[in-house]
């Protein structure tokens, strides 16, 4: 017999009933009925029912055991009753009577449990993370995660994609966020950069003539945290093809998601219907650029409603240039109740609150509009806003004003607040949309024009859209959204020298920088580059979702925790004075 196992913890049936087996594993938990032991046996494949009783040479030793201990154990395979089958575990019909145990690995009291579902402290789980992996959720969703990899692999494979490897060490390059930078040994004072995405390889790559390109990437970014974001590196499935267009693209990727979603999705209905939306009419809907189209919500503008109205608030505000009044529809929503918990939301988001009107049945049994808004605007302008948005008696509208920029991001919270609230996103499903027509730059927080996007996008319009205002420069960039996160971002790209001096140059980049920063990509494009374009789709995040899970720290197998520590490893870490002097660095002490 095999020194550990001659089966694992999920094999044993009741065709086995009679055999002498070997099973090795972790103690998941012991159970002690009365002069009866109960081991449920844990490994990576399954659940395994041990038990001793008193006349067992064996018993002693499992009386003696701790929960997580790694053990041995020799046994013969018995039927149990018809009554203590357990229909939930592939091994329910059967249990072992164990004749021998052997400790394999001891273990020490646990700093938390793995057996059960208790909520621990992240800082904990992420400093023993070895043990929270051994709790079932977190080891399922890690496991969903490699059948999603390996089912991706697949697909790309099946639609004539080759996989190829880019380099981890390479050049800094501006792709949104900060550089991870790596110092030189071999050449003091210079650094080398940890790729923010493969990007210019990608492309270099359709420049070589492959045509067909893609890879499981990892990428790295020195981000600020959130939930659904790591801060450090993540991984993102990095295609790129020749001669195409962006709906050449679009053809390319939705068999491969939507396959994907099909097929780990748990039964979720995916909706084939994937439209194509304009980046500013995704804001104005929507208020984010990521919308979640479960929920049936649509913003509208109503500005005309309110200008020169009663409701001095909106119309004086009105009377400043670049501002607009724009309506939440709340079908169910009518009733008093419900406008103070959106108040009281809006006011969490930092804003005063939100103004609304609500339509009743009055005393004459016609429709009528209440709250302060109606009382000022007037039963005509109250009327044109409910017919506007297309509510009845029951619903409600509440409205925000301002220039969009600053209220915006608020709007799209409440309009996912207020679908949640009401009941109406199904939850049951997956929708997606491509969100395009993005604006190729915007002015920062000094004034200063820079790339709101990829900057290595293809302008709509080629040379002579980058000869007007850069502010109204569209690219050929767009992102697919599903429940509200983004999962794909990518674009046509810029192949043409030229075009590409002329972008940079728009965003404060010179060409003598162009040359010096992307050299290698602008000498290719100077021997033939073919049109080409691509995206790439954050792996974690669809994992994520299809997981059900709200923390990209659910299905990363080491992940960082919010403050970018690795609590496990002990990273970032001091470096040694022998270290830095090989790289001729000094650490300046903190101000």
């Amino acid at each position: 017999m095999h020194a550990y196992r001659s089966h694992t913890c999920g094999d044993l049936k009741a065709a086995h009933a009679g055999e002498t087996v070997r099973l090795s594993g972790w103690v998941h938990r012991v159970r002690d009925h009365g002069g009866v032991l109960f081991v449920d046996l844990r490994d990576h494949y399954g659940m395994t029912q041990v038990l001793a009783d008193s006349d067992s040479p064996a018993f002693a030793a499992m009386d003696k055991l701790r929960s997580e201990t790694v053990i041995r154990i020799d046994g013969r395979v018995k039927l149990r009753d018809a009554s203590l089958v357990n229909p939930k575990l592939p091994t329910g019909e059967i249990e072992v009577y164990a004749t021998e145990i052997e400790v394999l690995g001891p273990a020490d009291e646990l700093p938390l449990p793995v057996f059960g579902d208790q909520d621990y402290p992240e800082e904990t789980r992420l400093a023993y993370r070895f043990l929270d992996l051994r709790r079932e959720s977190l080891h399922n969703n890690i496991m969903l995660r490699s059948r999603v990899i390996r089912s991706i692999r697949n697909r790309m494979w099946d639609q004539g994609f080759t996989e190829f490897q880019t380099p981890i060490i390479t050049a800094s390059s501006p792709e949104g966020a900060r550089d991870f930078l790596v110092p030189s040994r071999l050449h003091p004072g210079k650094f080398y950069a940890l790729p923010q995405a493969p990007q210019q390889f990608k492309q270099l790559i359709m420049v070589a003539g492959f045509d067909k390109y893609f890879q499981i990437a990892p990428c790295f970014r020195d981000e600020d945290p959130r939930a659904d974001r790591s801060p450090t590196d993540f991984y993102q499935l990095d295609m790129e093809m020749s001669f195409v267009r962006q709906e050449d693209v679009f053809a390319t990727v939705q068999p491969v998601i939507q396959g994907l979603f099909e097929e780990f999705g748990g039964g979720r209905r995916v909706d084939p219907d994937w439209p194509l939306i304009p980046y500013a009419e995704s804001l104005l809907k929507y208020g984010t650029d990521k919308p979640d189209l479960r929920n049936p919500i649509e913003m509208q503008i109503v500005s005309d409603h309110f200008r020169g109205s009663g409701f001095a608030i909106f119309a004086k505000l009105l009377e400043q240039e670049g501002t607009e009044v724009r309506a939440i529809p709340a079908p169910t929503g009518g009733s008093r109740k419900f406008a103070d918990r959106m108040n009281a939301f809006a006011q969490s988001q930092g804003l005063p609150g939100m103004g609304y009107i609500f339509w009743r049945k009055a005393e004459d049994g016609s429709t009528e509009a209440a709250g302060p808004i109606a009382k000022a605007l007037g039963a005509e302008k109250t009327e044109a806003i409910r017919l506007q948005l297309g509510l009845g008696e029951g619903d409600a509208a509440f409205f925000l004003g301002g220039k969009p920029e600053q209220f915006e991001a608020v709007a799209g919270r409440a309009r996912t607040e207020i679908g949640r609230e009401l009941g109406l996103i199904d939850e049951n499903q997956f929708k997606f949309a491509w969100i395009v027509d993005f604006p190729m730059y915007e002015k920062t927080d000094d004034g200063k024009i820079d790339f709101s996007h990829n900057p290595f996008s293809m302008p709509q319009g080629g040379m002579e859209a980058l000869s007007g205002d850069p502010l109204k420069v569209l690219g050929y960039q767009y992102d697919l959204a599903c429940n509200g996160y983004e999962l794909i971002s990518g674009a046509i790209r810029n192949h043409k020298p030229e075009i590409m001096f002329k972008a940079f140059e728009l965003a404060g980049y010179p060409a003598s920088e162009v040359e010096k920063r992307f050299g290698g990509m602008v000498k290719a494009f100077r021997y033939g580059a073919p049109p080409h374009g691509g995206c790439a789709a954050g792996i974690d995040r669809i994992v994520m979702l299809l997981a059900d899970e709200v923390n990209i720290r659910e299905v990363i197998m080491f992940p960082m925790n919010q403050r970018a520590e690795d609590l496990m490893m002990g990273a970032p870490s001091e470096p040694t004075n022998e270290q830095l002097r090989d790289l001729r660095l000094r650490v300046l002490p903190r101000e």
